[in-house]
């Protein structure tokens, strides 16, 4: 792979300024950037839907949706297709193709609309007391299944939970009593509530009012679907006859937080109980998809209970005789989603595969995989009539809306690459490269040069490392942690796919559990070695790591565990984003157990030995390296004691260290003004230590 610029139009080159008066992207481009998601396809493949998100000066987001007619060849750009100053998500067309349907909060609560696919005024079509959370509109287009997040004791009585809801506003006592795990999620304290799932006929005539009434048809198991807190309605399906549902739901009482046992179950819309389909997989099951006829229903599923990032196989289950076989069982890969191809032959998927995020295609009778859109990260994808409608992204372009023929040919750019939205802005050239790591196993990582890079020139240098720690900083485009931002900033940019990061084989991937301090230690120190001796351009006296969650841990592991000769540090300053200061106290205090327990081999009072191996706390007397710590008071995950303890430290041994303290941000900066404050403190603290 060569070192690539990005692309844009003549008509954009020919309107681009003079070289002297080009800029570097920074935060300010990103937080102002469109973003396109979601595409949904008419029937016939003919017509493309998705949503935009905008924002005002003040950075206040809309999303609205946009269409394109693929059957006309003009330059005419998607025209947008909902009223102005509606918010909206969620589209999706009708069996027929003459509806679009979306969610939309308008009306003061999160409901279903509709409108006619070739423009019109939105009708509203549910009118529940509560939001709906997701939708799945049914095979014959004439109901819905939709989720809400309700008390159990409230059944199909939706208006019992809002009420409930505002009484407890109106306590006088604000003491809330739990009697088991989960009392956090994320980002949320329980209160209760699951996510459950309703059926509602869907009103019929231009006169009809909307429905207020559902059907609950998951209350018999006490598990959220979607689940929490990042599912959605991609864990639940309609069987192609109307007659049930397909759920991934987990269903674990007590040991919720430690488990990671979903399975599918089968909700027949008749009362009938439902039916654990893959009840003998004590693992994850989940994003269920039907063959066109619903004898074989496809899903994804792991092998080791307890485990997060295991290997999600590919499974077909025959439904009359209950026996599941794997597809391409050879294939070391680990798909997020799946979709059934036009001829029932083979499956689509979208999986990471050495630092990108191909989609392919995989066989179904001989597990034969292709590849067929790579070069970047497909981030979503959608299949009808002859066309594949999908976004993808890289690191210098944003999520960018393609339609193509079923085979990935033919790819048709609908929207706009970040560079052709911000045509004053100026990307870093970026390539993949590869060095022996630990064991001397082949590990793989990015380098992105600055903006304004020049022959010759040296440039200091952001080292990020990337979280999970089962992730990757590939070639992909981030909201959160993107390297155009330092490369904007005239930093050349170094991020390594140590042991531990995914799409290289579940081995690789493995291979950090235990080990969090061992074989990802050496990949960094030596792929910053490699890079180094690979591109002259970086100036290792003049760097500095950054990382969050994992990443973050690492900061605090390499602030007392990496020297160079004479003990020096390699980096003037580090910058840890919501880390993990102490991994026994981590153990206790964080909210999914499963992960720490899979991580270190047991619970901390089980295995205390394992918690402390790789502990960042015991080698604190060692740090010396000047850090800003960053941490947000609602991240359950990795919570505020961490950072705080890591400040605390830094201080106490009289180390320069400042702290950045988001009260209203979890384990991710997802505020727009809050975004700008982030990088521009973590922009004055390495210009502070490294120069630019």
């Amino acid at each position: 792979m060569t070192l690539r610029h990005a692309l844009l139009p003549i008509c954009l080159l020919a309107a681009l300024p003079a070289l002297a008066d080009a800029r570097g992207f920074d935060v300010r481009d990103l937080v102002r950037l469109d973003r396109v998601s979601s595409p949904a396809l008419s029937p016939d493949g003919g017509v493309v839907v998705f949503a935009q998100r905008s924002v005002d000066a003040d950075l206040k987001a809309t999303t609205a949706l946009y269409a394109r007619n693929l059957l006309t060849r003009d330059l005419r750009p998607p025209q947008r297709i909902t009223p102005e100053g509606w918010n909206v998500n969620s589209p999706s067309f009708s069996p027929d193709g003459k509806t679009l349907y979306f969610l939309s909060a308008k009306g003061g609560t999160q409901q279903l609309y509709a409108m006619p696919a070739g423009g019109g005024a939105p009708t509203q079509l549910t009118a529940f007391a509560l939001d709906v959370g997701s939708y799945q509109l049914s095979p014959d287009g004439r109901r819905i299944a939709f989720s809400a997040d309700t008390f159990a004791d409230c059944g199909d009585d939706l208006a019992c939970t809002q009420k409930r809801l505002d009484e407890h506003k109106g306590a006088k006592a604000s003491g809330v009593i739990y009697d088991q795990l989960f009392v956090r999620h994320w980002d949320t304290w329980k209160d209760g509530r699951r996510s459950r799932l309703f059926v509602a006929d869907l009103p019929e005539g231009a006169k009809a009012k909307p429905v207020a009434a559902a059907r609950g048809i998951s209350a018999a198991l006490d598990g959220d679907v979607p689940s929490r807190p990042f599912g959605d309605a991609s864990e639940y399906t309609w069987a192609p006859d109307g007659d049930s549902i397909v759920a991934s739901i987990r269903v674990a009482g007590r040991e919720e937080p430690w488990s990671t046992n979903f399975d599918l179950y089968r909700l027949p819309l008749d009362g009938g109980a439902p039916a654990n389909l893959t009840e003998a997989n004590k693992a994850w099951d989940t994003g269920p998809v039907f063959s066109a006829d619903g004898a074989t229903l496809y899903y994804r599923a792991m092998k080791r209970p307890g485990f997060e990032a295991d290997r999600y196989a590919i499974m077909a289950l025959d439904l009359a005789s209950g026996q599941a076989r794997e597809v391409a069982p050879g294939w070391d890969r680990s798909p997020s989603s799946l979709a059934v191809a036009k001829d029932g032959n083979s499956l689509y998927a979208a999986a990471q595969s050495v630092g990108e995020y191909p989609l392919f295609r995989i066989d179904l009778a001989s597990g034969e995989v292709s590849e067929l859109v790579g070069d970047g990260t497909v981030s979503s994808y959608v299949l009808a009539g002859d066309t594949l409608a999908l976004t993808r992204n890289a690191i210098d372009t944003g999520d960018v809306l393609y339609t193509a023929s079923l085979d990935g040919q033919n790819l048709r750019q609908i929207t706009p690459t970040a560079a052709e939205r911000v045509p004053d802005a100026a990307f870093g050239a970026f390539e993949q490269f590869s060095f022996k790591g630990a064991g001397g196993e082949t590990v793989h990582g990015y380098v992105v040069k600055p903006w304004n890079y020049a022959e010759g020139g040296k440039y200091p240098v952001a080292f990020l490392i990337h979280g999970g720690p089962q992730g990757s900083f590939g070639n992909g485009w981030s909201y959160r942690w993107n390297p155009q931002t330092y490369a904007g900033q005239g930093y050349a940019v170094v991020m390594i796919d140590f042991h531990g990061s995914t799409g290289y084989g579940q081995a690789f991937t493995d291979a950090i559990s235990g080990d969090w301090g061992g074989k990802p230690l050496v990949d960094l120190q030596k792929g910053w070695a490699a890079a180094q001796d690979k591109y002259a351009f970086l100036d290792g006296d003049r760097a500095c790591a950054l990382g969050a969650s994992y990443g973050g841990y690492m900061i605090n592991w390499i602030a007392g565990n990496w020297f160079e000769r004479g003990g020096a540090s390699p980096w003037k300053c580090l910058v840890n984003h919501d880390g993990v200061f102490d991994t026994r106290s981590m153990g206790y205090v964080t909210e999914e157990l499963w992960f720490t327990e899979w991580e270190n081999g047991g619970t901390p009072f089980d295995k205390p030995q394992a918690y402390e191996k790789w502990n960042p706390v015991n080698h604190v007397a060692r740090w010396k390296v000047p850090m800003l710590v960053v941490q947000g008071e609602k991240d359950y995950r990795v919570p505020v004691d961490q950072g705080l303890s890591t400040f605390t430290a830094l201080q106490r041994k009289g180390i320069e260290s400042k702290l950045l303290y988001f009260p209203d941000e979890n384990h991710w900066v997802l505020k727009p003004h809050n975004s700008v404050l982030w990088h521009d403190t973590v922009n004055a603290w390495l210009k502070q230590h490294i120069g630019q």
